[in-house]
């Protein structure tokens, strides 16, 4: 048995196409077959499955029913059972193509809305199993674990926004994110005689409510953590069961894809979090499909992941490979969304990864690197961007691996953007401190300035920062009420005036007080109470200023954009900087305050002698501050500072981040 496939069946590779047998009546060529078998198919999801039967069996008219197709090299038999045969296992035998491992067959009396599985009996031991179609298009609801026959035809109405997402999503552009979880956002109120008391609310019930708030907010995307189904909702669908099918808790496939073609009409782009790390264990999955550790590991060194209790794909395998690319450009394909955000890419990227000394098995230089996933990662960028080259790929990649967001032909991964976790994780850790402690950890508000160029990166404030008992944002923050919302704004404040493009997690928008809860939805009637109402306004004028001011945005990526003024005031907890735009766009000031003490007649040199205009403030008393500032705006005078040859003197208010534009 070859270790690293967890199979004794493969076979070597020709340069020509094997001889499978003739198929004058299936839906495979002997080209889908060899693609497949090499790992280069990216579009298995129109053949694996189940499909109408193909027009031209037996040269006829098109034919009734469904056909099936299941890749299972190691099964000795595969039928398949559902409501059309009262789940017998001997009714709907599939035939075995050859050496392909793939098992066919068409069955009349499977319609549309027909649940199944296939029923696999092993070569080995006698093992039998009934598991879920891998390339289910759609499921039965949770706890309830059969596959559904069901067609993808929607008539689309986001032209416009697929013509022009290009420019939308470029590295120049204003990108921020709204990231939420789908069950917990908003859901029917429990009040008495309420007509779904708790009930999730459907993709199509959202669709209005969600466009709606996300344009009042300014946001310019929704990223949503996984939809593909799992079956325990509290795992948020990073333990995926089924990859190319929404989770049917909240609607149908085309109730999803209502809700992503409203966005789009409203100019709103979707990111969807996709888990090409780790599997759900749990029988009816992918985990041992046919006796056998098909797209896992066979060896628990390298197939499981003790810490989060799932399997890992096996990378080194083609048609596992093929599966998951082809995966990756179904959700492009048939739901058009916007972008993936793959999820825990250091746990691929590391052999040893949250792993004990002899826990993990070296790659075959020696090292901790899993070569097979850094070449995984690579293709899928490449598959991507050669079919779908407008859209964005994401990493959450929490380590220091080298060019993650860097061009394949540099030697990078070729993702457009990771997320920057050390920034939010210094960042937070600073804001956690009273700002009497504040100076002596001055290193932590800064030292991104080092890296900030290194990568294209993302400024996250996640989910994973509000759960397990971290507390909300709002909770992290020091002092007494007033001081905790004025913390947070400046938290907020800070984030979109850094550059990289932005995400924030449902919640810290209004200042929930309560760690995020997937049980519940988020305590909307806070916005009833002004200081929660001021850091929602806060967060609509940060999105507005950064998506109007090309100096916020345009060199998000690039070091020409930014300039330090004077970072090093540790003694005072204060920071100042320049935002650049191009030739034709003024540039910003921003002073931050991290202390509760005003800081009055604040010197600072400026490169511009002019006008200083103050565009943001969040001490302004409609964000709840206490309402000091610079009277609009402050004018330079001829007294060199901060080896400038003018300077200006600014009121820093109390825990405040403080924007400034110049006259051009």
């Amino acid at each position: 048995m070859n270790p690293r496939c967890g199979s004794s069946t493969l076979q070597p590779y020709s340069l020509q196409p094997p001889a499978y047998p003739p198929m004058p009546t299936g839906p495979f060529s002997a080209a889908d077959l060899f693609l497949f078998n090499e790992g280069t198919h990216v579009r298995l999801y129109e053949k694996l499955g189940a499909h109408p039967c193909n027009a031209n069996r037996g040269g006829g008219a098109v034919a009734d029913g469904t056909d099936f197709a299941v890749w299972a090299p190691n099964a000795a038999r595969v039928s398949v059972v559902g409501d059309f045969n009262g789940w017998t296992k001997d009714r709907h035998p599939l035939k075995n193509l050859g050496s392909s491992g793939i098992w066919e067959g068409c069955i009349p009396e499977a319609i549309s809305g027909t649940r199944y599985k296939y029923h696999i009996v092993s070569k080995f031991n006698g093992y039998e199993v009934a598991k879920a179609d891998p390339f289910a298009f759609h499921t039965e609801v949770p706890s309830q674990t059969a596959s559904i026959v069901w067609s993808l035809d929607y008539a689309w109405h986001d032209a416009e926004w697929m013509a022009t997402r290009g420019k939308r999503q470029s590295l120049d552009a204003p990108v921020s994110i709204y990231e939420m979880h789908f069950g917990s956002w908003m859901r029917y109120p429990n009040a008495p005689g309420a007509e779904r008391p708790g009930e999730f609310r459907s993709y199509r019930d959202i669709a209005p409510r969600l466009t709606e708030y996300l344009q009042q907010r300014g946001f310019t995307h929704v990223e949503f953590l996984p939809l593909m189904e799992h079956p325990f909702y509290g795992s948020w669908g990073y333990q995926t069961s089924s990859y190319f099918a929404p989770t049917s808790r909240y609607g149908h496939p085309q109730d999803l894809m209502y809700l992503i073609d409203y966005l789009h009409q409203h100019g709103i782009g979707v990111i969807l979090d996709w888990v090409p790390s780790h599997f759900t264990t749990d029988e009816h999955g992918l985990g041992y499909f046919d006796g056998t550790h098909l797209f896992e590991h066979a060896d628990p060194r390298q197939g499981l992941h003790a810490e989060w209790g799932s399997y890992v794909f096996n990378y080194g395998r083609n048609e596992v490979r093929a599966f998951l690319l082809s995966d990756a450009l179904f959700w492009f394909d048939k739901y058009h969304i916007d972008g993936l955000r793959v999820d825990a890419v250091a746990s691929m990227l590391y052999l040893d990864y949250a792993r004990k000394p002899g826990e993990w098995v070296p790659n075959r230089f020696g090292g901790r690197e899993n070569l097979e996933a850094v070449q995984f990662l690579r293709t899928l960028n490449e598959q991507i961007y050669a079919n779908y080259p407008d859209v964005l790929t994401i990493a959450e990649e929490s380590t220091a691996w080298p060019g993650v967001s860097r061009p394949i032909y540099v030697g990078g991964l070729g993702f457009d953007y990771k997320w920057d976790m050390g920034w939010m994780h210094d960042t937070l850790e600073y804001m956690r401190q009273d700002p009497v402690f504040r100076k002596f950890h001055h290193d932590q508000i800064t030292f991104r300035s080092v890296y900030a160029f290194s990568e294209d990166f993302v400024l996250p404030l996640s989910h994973d920062e509000v759960v397990y008992g971290k507390g909300s944002l709002l909770t992290k923050m020091p002092g007494d009420a007033w001081q905790k919302f004025a913390n947070l704004r400046l938290l907020l404040g800070y984030m979109f005036a850094q550059p990289g493009k932005k995400l924030l997690f449902m919640g810290g928008e209004f200042g929930q007080w309560k760690e995020w809860n997937h049980d519940a939805q988020l305590d909307w009637d806070l916005l009833e109470q002004p200081e929660h109402a001021g850091v929602q306004r806060w967060v609509d004028d940060l999105n507005r200023t950064y998506r109007s001011e090309p100096a916020l945005h345009r060199f998000d990526c690039d070091p020409n954009g930014f300039q330090w003024i004077d970072c090093h005031d540790s003694d005072q907890s204060t920071l100042t900087f320049l935002r650049k735009g191009g030739p034709e766009d003024p540039d910003l000031l921003v002073a931050c305050n991290f202390t509760p003490i005003p800081r009055h007649n604040y010197r600072i040199g400026t490169p511009i002698a002019d006008h200083w205009q103050e565009i943001l403030n969040s001490d302004a008393a409609i964000y709840g501050g206490s309402g000091m500032g610079n009277l609009g705006g402050v004018t330079t005078v001829p007294v060199a500072s901060h080896g400038q040859p003018v300077s200006i003197g600014l009121t820093m208010p109390p825990l405040s981040i403080v924007l400034f534009k110049a006259k051009k």
